[in-house]
């Protein structure tokens, strides 16, 4: 009769062994992409930290009127010096506020609210232009007739593209 010699550092395998390493590495998974998914949804968005569009929506004047008639957008008002002799451009620190874009088939939302002239909007129309604004439409909005520029194009979307008049470094 022949005895079964066991020898030491051996494990004998079950069944069931091969099945538990498979549960545990899946569960480590699981908790791996439940902590990922965690740490990315709770991105906290302040004014110096813009971690999404949904906060410029949040923080766009009158902001459910602005998604219903137009979009919201990051207004830039910045002051421009050009001198000729020498020849040099200077530009102020830009102040940069919270505005919205109204849609040019949707500007009756700001004639119900007696906000734009005749004049304003025969002058804007005939550019084939449309309007924008900062502040609460309810208390002096600043408004203003503004031209849609996609020549440019969206260099975000061109990866190694260098901008147009550039140099690269």
């Amino acid at each position: 009769m022949k005895q079964k010699i066991h020898s030491p550092g051996r494990s004998q395998s079950h069944p069931w062994a091969s099945h538990l390493t498979l549960a545990i590495v899946a569960a480590a998974v699981m908790i791996g992409i439940l902590i990922g998914v965690g740490i990315s949804s709770n991105v906290v968005s302040t004014p110096q930290n813009v971690a999404s569009s949904q906060f410029i929506d949040a923080m766009a004047p009158n902001p459910q009127l602005c998604v219903q008639y137009g979009a919201s957008a990051v207004t830039l008002d910045a002051r421009f010096f050009v001198t000729f002799n020498p020849f040099s451009v200077y530009v102020s620190r830009p102040q940069m506020q919270p505005g919205c874009v109204v849609r040019s088939n949707d500007w009756a939302i700001l004639q119900q609210k007696n906000l734009l002239t005749a004049d304003q909007q025969r002058e804007c129309k005939d550019n084939m232009n449309t309007f924008g604004f900062t502040g609460n439409l309810e208390s002096s909005p600043q408004i203003d007739c503004v031209y849609r520029n996609d020549a440019a194009g969206n260099l975000f979307l061109k990866p190694g593209k260098s901008r147009p008049g550039s140099h690269p470094a």
